[in-house]
């Protein structure tokens, strides 16, 4: 999980998700940044790999959303590490 978040495009997909209040779709991820869309879907699949964004497909679009698993581990980091 930390070594997703340790790429600052995946932390920066993470917080664009994370602030919209439903499912993001694959195509306005894209839009937001200056990359092309097959970097922006590598970085999405690390960051689903990790368990931080979950998926789903609508036809042809992907819609994406945090996993709330994976944010209740990143709350709970400082505690793992003594903080």
């Amino acid at each position: 999980m930390l070594k997703a978040l340790a790429d600052p495009t995946r932390l920066q997909i993470l917080r664009v998700v994370s602030a919209q209040s439903g499912p993001v779709c694959a195509c306005d991820i894209v839009d937001r940044f200056d990359l092309s869309q097959p970097t922006i879907s590598h970085h999405l699949k690390v960051l689903r790999d990790a368990g931080l964004l979950t998926s789903r497909r609508k036809g042809l679009w992907s819609f994406y959303e945090p996993d709330p698993a994976g944010l209740t581990s990143l709350a709970e980091l400082p505690s793992l590490i003594g903080g």
